[in-house]
Order: C-alpha cells, then structure tokens, then sequence
C-alpha cells in the first residue's frame, strides 16, 4: 500500500519510488499523476481502479478482491493510491482485507493532500499566532450513516485549523453547520482546486460568501477547503502560482531516457510538463565500423564526440569488447557542448577542446584549424548525424573515419492516452531538441495535423538545425535557444513567458 503524494511528482518519497521498481502489478488511483507510472518497471501490468465522483468506477469489494486474486498468483502486487493512503483514502479498508485473507502487507506513507494542497497556495495549517493544532474532517461522509459523525459544535468552538478533503459537494452544507455551530461567518475560508499541479486554482473567502466565490469561479473536485485564520496567510505566502511557468503545459518530445532533465528543469518554474517521447536511442544495427575502430583506437590522433549518446555508445562498445579506457591515453578528445563533456567527464575522462558556440562548424577552428592537416580523426556519431562536420574536417586536411555508435528511431509504441491529450491540443508550448524529434511528431501525429496543431503555440527549438527542420515542415518556431543545450532552451521559455 503506498501513497503517491497529492498530484506533483515531486513529492513521492524515495520508498515508495523503489517500491514501484519492483512491482509485477500496480493498483493506480484516478489522480495519481502519469509520470509516476512510468516508474514501473517494463512488463508490469497496469490497473486502472481510480474512484471520481460522479463517474463509474470500481466498487470497493471488487478492488479488493483483484487486489487478493494477483498477490495470491505470487505477484509483487502495489497499490498506488493518491495522497496517504490511511487519510480519508480507504486504505486500512484495503490493508485489513487483504490480511483476513493472509496475505503479507506493507504500507508506505505519502504526502497527504490536507497538508501539501494548502503549502502550495501559501497557507500553513499552523502559526502560534492564529491556530496550534489542525483537524483532517471529511466533507463526504458515509451515504449510510443514520447521523453525523462530526462534532461541528466541537470544531466551532475551537481554535484550530479545520481541513476538509472531498467536500465541494458539500460546501453549502459545510460552512452552514459551521456557522450554525458557532463560528463566526466572518471566518477566513480558502479552496484549492487540483494542489500541487502547475494548473492547480485557489479562490479565498469566508464562511459566508465562499460558495459564491466558488460557484463564480467555476472552482470543482479534487479541492481541498481551509477554514481559519492561518487563511490570511496567503497574501504574503502564495509563493507557487508566481513561478514563471505557472500554469504552462508544455509537451516533451525527446526520448524517453532523456526528457527528465528538461522536464525537471520546467517543472522548477512553475510548468507542467506531458512527456510525449517521439524518438529512441537503439544500438547500431551492425557494430562492424564501430569495433574496427575500437581495434586501432590507440593510433588516432583525435576523438570527436558530438552527443552524449555517442559517448555512451562508443564506451559501452568498448567495454563490451573488454577493451580498457586506457586505450585513450594519448588520444585527443574534442566535444561539442558542456552535456557531451560531462558525459565524458563521469567516465573520469577530460576533453580538450570544446567550442564556445556548441556547433559542429565550429570544431574544427577549436581544434586548430590548419594544425589539424594530416591528423587521423576518429567521428564516433550518430547514423543519421549531419554530414557537415565530417566534411568541415576534411576541409582542413584531416583524415577523418567514422564509427556509428548509435541510431535514434520513432518510438514504436505510443501511449494512447499520452497522443490523445496531444492530439486534443490542450499544451501551450512544444519543445523539440532534434531533427529527428521534429520530423518524428509529424510522422506519429499525421503531417496536416500536425501542423495544425502547432498553429498558436509556443514552438521551441533546441538550436538552428532544428528550427531548419520544423520550417521544412512549415512550421516556424517561437524561440531558438540561443545556444544548443537543454539549460538554454528552458531559459529561452522561462523568459519568454
């Protein structure tokens, strides 16, 4: 039984993160965020048992039931539930069936909603000058109960805090025993609707005209309500909805191995991020030029490493033939951009020379220019890299071989419900980091409607050779990094919002 945190993914705790590495089978909830799916292992199986008011959903026995059937079959069963599971979520009611019937439990605790929503919108449950205590209460009690089981008199008359989860529904019949019971209708109230998301609302009141405001606003479930003093808080603590990014969602087109970075980079900021990865990094389809040149790699004056995927490739080709890195002692090494340098850099193995401006035109001026006459070059690149840089090489008298260490390809499988909110067109901006991430949308997306989609969002491009490739494909992009690195291209739309 883990919790998954109230919506933003970042607030999954490490346990509960290894815990799903591991699953055969994972119970999910309707608001557990698709990101932290993707942190199940390949192969597991999927279920989908999210309860959302108002639509059908699985009833609460045959949760259970399914739940008993896998880890009874000898499944490493999870079960994924929004928030903490044993906050007003069902799930002791889980825990206890499924060790009536003897199975083995553990339970992971996670970041409840009650207390993450009202951070993110700048309001503390407490403060010793307004409340000391906080109280969880239900907005949606058993439909079967003859009577109430809260004591409103009792939570009127204190002085704390009061939280209630699933209770929009409610709200009328909330702030009137409230106000019935003896709290001032003057009383600070604040709703948040969908805490933690970059897309998350918050609409503040009192006990008397909240459900006015509300109405008026639209605001609707998931929404946490905050009734008390610690409300005014906000003003000077909403620290959340300023971020740059607020409210932005921006799609991710590179490979999946890759797009955490500039995902979390966004994320920081304030934006919401839709991973939709268009290409992936495969092997070479044969290793021939690669190992003929691993053979003789000790007797080429340079190594030039153009991505970190081709450093990757080249010294996990090297290791797979138990070569040792040693065998690049005496070899000069040249990259292009601080990423392929730190990639080299983690494998304790210092470049040379990089250029300032991180393009292949301008490696060979970095190297020497004419001094390069005569040198052998080893090119450990990509099978669809561009063929300029090895021709500018040539230019300068270089004697230049080319191994492939790898090739990128359309990503085979595409999540169905990851295209479909693609397709809907509900993002602001689109982010492509390649050529092949460009013409891989329009393939995936169908070209026509492609391009209609992009018609009024924000289009970034990575670096020039990319926004070649979106105007060959009649689309023109917003920005261009100004230079070809993913920190550059999350600073380009930071600042253009």
């Amino acid at each position: 039984m883990i919790g998954a945190g109230p919506g933003d993914p970042g607030l999954l705790t490490r346990k509960a993160e290894r815990i799903l590495g591991l699953a055969d089978v994972v119970f999910y909830d309707a608001l557990v965020d698709r990101s932290i799916l993707s942190l199940v292992k390949p192969g597991a199986e999927l279920i989908p048992v999210g309860k959302r008011g108002g639509k059908p959903s699985p009833k609460q026995k045959e949760i259970n039931k399914l739940l008993i059937q896998k880890a009874r079959a000898g499944k490493v069963v999870a079960r994924l539930k929004g928030g903490d599971p044993f906050v007003l979520g069902r799930g002791a009611e889980e825990a206890l069936a499924l060790v009536r019937r003897g199975v083995k439990i553990e339970l992971v605790p996670g970041v409840t909603s009650a207390i993450a929503a009202p951070t993110y919108a700048g309001i503390p449950l407490t403060h010793r000058d307004f409340a000391s205590s906080f109280s969880v209460i239900t907005g949606q009690e058993d439909p079967a109960k003859t009577e109430s089981g809260i004591d409103w008199k009792a939570l009127a008359s204190g002085k704390g805090t009061l939280v209630f989860l699933m209770g929009m529904a409610n709200l009328d019949k909330i702030t009137g025993n409230l106000t019935r019971a003896g709290l001032s209708p003057r009383t600070p109230v604040g709703i948040v609707e969908n805490g933690t998301y970059p897309f998350q609302r918050t609409v503040i009141g009192d006990l008397q005209d909240i459900s006015r405001r509300a109405r008026k606003t639209g605001i609707k479930p998931p929404a946490v309500i905050i009734v008390g003093e610690v409300v005014r808080l906000r003003e000077k603590m909403n620290w959340f909805e300023k971020k740059p990014l607020f409210g932005k969602k921006i799609v991710i087109t590179r490979a999946r191995e890759q797009a955490s970075y500039l995902s979390e980079l966004l994320q920081e900021s304030g934006a919401w991020t839709l991973e939709f990865p268009t290409i992936e990094i495969l092997g070479p389809r044969q290793c021939t030029s690669l190992d003929r040149a691993i053979g003789k790699i000790s007797s080429f004056d340079w190594l030039v490493l153009t991505s970190p995927n081709g450093v990757r490739g080249l010294i996990g080709r090297m290791l797979d033939l138990d070569r040792d890195l040693r065998d690049l002692k005496g070899v000069k090494i040249a990259v292009i951009g601080p990423a392929t340098r730190d990639e080299l850099g983690w494998w304790g193995i210092k470049a040379e020379v990089m250029p300032a401006r991180y393009y292949s035109k301008e490696l060979p001026r970095a190297m020497g220019g004419k001094n390069i006459r005569g040198q052998r070059i080893l090119l450990a690149r990509s099978e669809q890299a561009d063929p300029d840089l090895n021709r500018a090489l040539r230019a300068a008298g270089a004697v230049v071989t080319e191994a492939i260490c790898y090739r990128t390809a359309r990503v085979k499988k595409v999540d169905p419900e990851v295209k479909k909110m693609v397709a809907c067109g509900d993002f602001d901006g689109i982010t492509f980091t390649s050529s092949s991430t460009v013409n891989n949308f329009m393939g995936i997306m169908g070209k026509p409607r492609a391009q209609r989609l992009l018609k009024g969002k924000l289009v970034a491009a990575i670096g020039e050779v990319t926004a070649r490739a979106l105007r060959e494909n009649q689309v023109q992009a917003g920005i261009v990094a100004r230079r070809p690195t993913i920190p550059d291209l999350a600073e380009a739309i930071i600042k253009h919002y």
